[in-house]
């Protein structure tokens, strides 16, 4: 008991801890305001459609959580091609050759101009004609969510790579380390621990922005949600679930971010 007393007068939650407290908080406090809505079938409301106490409601939540497999596929597949694009574009911009920077801002001007909707639709339905390929939609959203995302991942290491003190690449040639090596062993282990909170944010902002691939007919979360919308005719009530199923998976990724931030943080002290 003495001990416990001594752990709980040391440790003090920080900000951060207050944060994701709140936020789970809040979350807990709509879902729970969703299942006492859900049981309200009377009047003007529709929640038996998505209460998990109906039969009608089980089915149609099942239909909706099954869109969640493509959601976390076509994000987490296109936010990994992002990144390597966003490497391999940030890494002329960073050279003291004007055609490898003009190649840089170019890209990242060009992309970053182009809205994702647009580009999505240009991809499914342009590139085939183009390049005369054969593209699925899981693939078409990918690679159209991954072109738009690469130019900010471009930004975000070119930004972090000149965050790394120069006496350190120095320090590096010195010792005979080529640029590939001095890239893996002193440069990107430091420039990533700080941009794991701008990286975060664009995974946020991926699996968001995913939503838009349902134009094309990916069956993810919003794809369900629409689909039941015209078979029941219950705009509100399953766009609220909706909203819940993007809050509670947001939440969740958000939370891993902050674990893996704090981690790297305790690492270095």
């Amino acid at each position: 008991m003495q001990a416990l007393r001594v752990l709980r007068s040391r440790w003090k939650p920080d900000d951060n801890w207050k944060v994701d407290t709140l936020k789970f908080r809040n979350a807990a406090v709509l879902v729970a305001l969703a299942l006492v809505l859900a049981g309200c079938s009377g009047g003007q409301w529709g929640w038996y459609v998505v209460s998990p106490g109906t039969e009608t409601g089980r089915v149609n939540l099942g239909f909706m959580i099954a869109g969640l497999q493509e959601t976390l596929s076509v994000s987490l597949t296109a936010i990994v091609i992002s990144m390597v694009v966003g490497l391999f574009v940030a890494l002329p911009g960073l050279s003291e050759n004007k055609y490898g920077r003009a190649f840089n801002r170019t890209y990242v001007e060009v992309v970053r101009s182009v809205p994702s909707l647009v580009l999505i639709f240009w991809v499914y339905y342009g590139l085939p004609v183009v390049a005369s390929i054969s593209i699925d939609v899981f693939w078409a959203g990918v690679l159209a969510l991954a072109l738009s995302d690469s130019a900010f991942q471009a930004e975000i290491f070119r930004a972090g790579i000149q965050s790394v003190d120069k006496g350190q690449v120095e320090a590096g040639r010195s010792l005979g380390l080529s640029y590939f090596q001095r890239l893996r062993f002193i440069i990107l282990p430091q420039a990533i621990r700080r941009m794991l909170p701008p990286l975060g944010n664009q995974l946020v902002y991926m699996l968001k922005m995913s939503s838009l691939v349902s134009v094309i007919g990916l069956q993810d979360l919003t794809r369900r949600a629409n689909e039941l919308v015209v078979t029941e005719y219950r705009p509100l009530e399953i766009y609220s679930v909706l909203v819940l199923e993007y809050l509670v998976l947001i939440l969740i990724v958000s939370q891993g971010v902050r674990w893996l931030e704090r981690r790297y943080k305790a690492e270095r002290i």
